[in-house]
């Protein structure tokens, strides 16, 4: 490209788009890539800040900010997504479905820290719906060495950074434990709360199976719904770490593979995750039934999406695991369990 005084633009080709800002009224391109500059747009210009603009030259070896984008973007999209227009350099991706949104942060970071290229997301396992904005991505100067962008290429490799997840309908058992709620003597206030929140994410509910705190009971009521085709299970109460809480010796019972019994997150410290031949089981702990937002909000849209949850996983939401509490609650457009990548 060549700078060149605005006056003496007359004829000449736009090499960018060029924004116009006037406060309350507008913030948009102006004049596009592309345009050639006439008489009337002079003053125009002038009244833009622009004493010089930029006309196209083509270089060997260098690409348009627009083509740079275009490159960063097919790095980044991949199925359930769609892409924007390029509009001032940028591209952004959207959501074509309800689902998880995940990220290889490793790979994004390694891209963002090469020169005069960005890539900006929401967090990695956010979950999303249709339509939500996912990322947009720009080259910073406005033009961009071929080189550079292949080293992008040779970073991302052959999958796409990112991903949207659909979650898939589940069939759901509840088993709700303790004395005080098997005998009658409180109602039963846990387990409506918990099949809300499965049914947001398209389960359905199979039942409510009342237990006591003896743990040979809750067991026989996971293995039942499991029998009887459930695709999860989650126990609510008897988390704690008293000697008649009794739900952690209990699943493990069924011969589930206990991911962790234990999560650095507040509220949700005496969360349990398990899988049994495959299939999730989780223990919730009482803050669940009370706390807006919870550990069973970070976990749930990924088991709900069938994307593995790890021991790594877990420990790694103490980065942004401390639950504020904000009035009103923006979740998930907030920093709860948006450190743990």
């Amino acid at each position: 490209m060549k700078k060149i005084r605005t006056q003496d633009a007359v004829g000449q080709v736009l090499c960018h788009d060029m924004t116009q800002i006037i406060k309350g009224v507008t913030k948009d391109a102006r004049f596009r890539k592309g345009h050639i500059v006439t008489e009337e747009d002079i003053p125009v210009l002038l009244s833009m800040g622009k004493d010089y603009i930029y006309i196209w030259e083509k270089q060997a070896g260098m690409l348009h900010e627009n083509d740079g984008a275009r490159i960063l973007c097919g790095l980044c999209k991949n199925d359930h997504m769609n892409e924007s227009s390029v509009k001032e350099g940028k591209i952004e991706l959207s959501a074509d479905c309800d689902g998880l949104f995940e990220i290889d942060v490793e790979r994004l970071d390694e891209i963002n820290a090469l020169d005069e290229i960005m890539i900006a997301a929401r967090g990695n396992h956010t979950p999303v719906q249709k339509g939500d904005k996912l990322a947009g991505m720009r080259v910073i100067p406005l033009v961009i060495s071929e080189e550079k962008m292949n080293e992008a290429r040779r970073i991302a490799g052959e999958r796409p950074l990112m991903r949207v997840l659909p979650y898939h309908k589940k069939r759901c058992g509840i088993v709700t434990t303790g004395n005080e709620v098997f005998f009658g003597r409180i109602k039963d206030t846990f387990s409506p709360v918990v099949a809300q929140k499965l049914e947001a994410f398209g389960g359905e509910i199979m039942g409510v199976t009342l237990c006591g705190d003896e743990p040979e009971g809750i067991t026989a009521a996971i293995r039942a719904f499991f029998a009887d085709g459930a695709d999860l299970v989650v126990c609510t109460g008897g988390m704690s770490v008293d000697p008649d809480d009794r739900t952690p010796a209990a699943i493990r019972a069924t011969g589930a593979k206990i991911v962790s019994y234990g999560a650095p997150v507040l509220p949700g410290a005496m969360f349990l995750l398990a899988y049994l031949d495959g299939k999730p089981v989780m223990g919730l702990p009482g803050c669940v039934m009370y706390a807006k937002r919870t550990i069973f909000d970070l976990v749930l849209p990924r088991v709900m999406a069938d994307s593995p949850v790890t021991k790594r996983d877990l420990a790694r939401l103490g980065n942004g695991g401390l639950c504020l509490g904000c009035e009103p609650c923006h979740f998930p457009n907030c920093g709860f369990g948006r450190g743990g990548v």
